[in-house]
C-alpha cells in the first residue's frame, strides 16, 4: 500500500531564519505517525506544508497520494486540519458548529442535521449539543473541533499538539478519540510536546532538532537507541555532583545541579551499575540514593536534542 505521506527534502525558511533544512518522512497508511520536536524545531511548519497551507522552499511532498503544491485541491479535499487552538464559533451552539461545516461541505439541511447528530454522540457531546460553545470546557472544545473535521470523513488527520492545555482526564478522553479514528482507517500525523501522548499513540516517531529529522522508529527503537535502562544517581552534596559530572563526561544523559540528580545510561545489569558507583563513589559517602529505571522518551528527547521540551513557543 502506498504511503499516506511522504516528504523528501523539505526545505523552508523565513527571511534569514532556515527553519527546515531537509526533512524526508513517510507515514504509513492506517497509523499514527508522532513528529516530536523542541519549540522552534519546524514541526508546525512541516505540518503547514503537508496541509497546503505555505510552500515549501525545496524538496517534494505527497499527502494521501496528491502532490501537495500540483494538486493542492485534491489534497485539501483529503485531509482536516486541527490546529493547537480550536477553531469554533463560541456564539453558536455545538450543533450550529457542525450544521454549518456541513453545509459548507455541500451537506443538504437534512443530511447536515443527521451528520451533526452523529458527531454530537460520537465525541460525547450529545448533551450539550444545544448549548452555547462559549460555555464549553477545553476539552469539550478541542472535541468539538476535531467533530467538525469529520464532517465529511477525511483520509489523514493533521493534529497539532492536540492536547496542549487539557486537563489529564480531557487528555485521556482525546487519546481515546485518536484511537477509536485511527480503528476506521484514518492516517493520523500528530505533533505534541507530551513525550507519553506519542509513547502511548504513535506506531511510529521521528524526531526534528534544528530543522531535520535526527532520529526515526518505533518507541522501543528510539528508546533502544539510547539504552534499555537509566541510573539514575542522587548526590550527597554538590562537591560530589561536581565530581561525579567530571568523572562521567559525556556519558551523563541528564544532570540537575540544583536537585544533584544525574542520570546515565546502563544494560541493567548487576556488574555495570556497581561499576559506575564504584567510579563515582569510591569512598562509599558521595551518592545518597540510585535507582535503575526503564529508558522513557523523554531520555530519548533529552539524549539526543540535549534539551527538554518545555520551552517557550515558537509555532514554527
Amino acid at each position: 500500500m502506498r504511503p499516506a505521506i511522504e516528504a523528501r527534502g523539505l526545505a523552508k525558511s523565513f527571511g534569514e531564519v532556515s527553519v527546515l533544512a531537509g526533512v524526508d518522512l513517510e507515514v504509513a497508511a492506517g497509523t499514527v505517525f508522532a513528529l516530536l520536536g523542541p519549540n522552534g524545531a519546524g514541526k508546525t511548519t512541516t505540518i503547514r506544508i503537508l496541509s497546503t497551507l505555505i510552500r515549501a522552499d525545496g524538496g517534494e511532498a505527497r499527502v494521501a497520494g496528491f502532490d501537495v503544491v500540483r494538486q493542492r485541491a485534491e489534497v485539501r479535499r483529503s485531509i482536516t486540519l486541527t490546529g493547537q487552538y480550536a477553531a469554533v464559533d463560541e456564539l453558536q451552539t455545538g450543533e450550529e458548529n457542525l450544521r454549518m461545516m456541513a453545509r459548507l461541505r455541500g451537506l443538504s439541511r437534512p443530511a447536515a442535521r443527521r451528520r451533526a447528530a452523529e458527531l454530537l454522540d460520537r465525541f460525547d457531546l450529545t448533551d450539550a449539543g444545544g448549548r452555547r460553545v462559549g460555555t464549553y470546557s477545553g476539552g469539550m472544545r478541542r472535541r468539538l473541533d476535531l467533530a467538525a473535521g469529520l464532517v465529511v470523513p477525511p483520509s489523514v488527520i493533521f493534529l497539532d499538539e492536540p492536547t496542549t492545555g487539557l486537563d489529564p482526564r480531557s487528555r485521556q478522553a482525546m487519546w481515546q478519540v485518536i484511537t477509536d479514528l485511527v480503528g476506521t482507517g484514518v492516517t493520523v500525523f500528530l505533533t505534541t510536546q507530551y513525550l507519553e501522548e506519542a509513547d502511548r499513540l504513535a506506531d511510529r516517531i521521528s524526531v526534528i532538532d534544528g530543522g531535520t529529522v535526527i532520529a526515526d522508529g518505533t518507541a522501543d527503537d528510539l528508546k533502544r537507541q539510547v539504552s534499555a535502562q537509566r541510573l539514575d544517581l542522587v548526590m550527597a552534596d554538590p562537591a560530589a555532583y561536581s565530581a561525579a559530572t567530571g568523572a562521567l563526561g559525556g556519558r551523563v544523559a541528564h544532570g540537575d545541579p540544583v536537585k544533584l540528580t544525574l542520570s546515565v545510561a546502563t544494560d541493567g545489569s548487576a556488574a555495570h551499575v556497581r561499576a559506575v558507583l564504584d567510579e563515582v563513589d569510591p569512598g562509599r559517602g558521595a551518592v545518597r540514593t540510585f535507582g535503575v529505571h526503564s529508558a522513557t522518551l523523554d531520555d530519548v528527547f533529552l539524549t539526543l536534542t540535549g534539551h527538554a521540551t518545555e520551552e517557550e513557543p515558537a509555532h514554527v
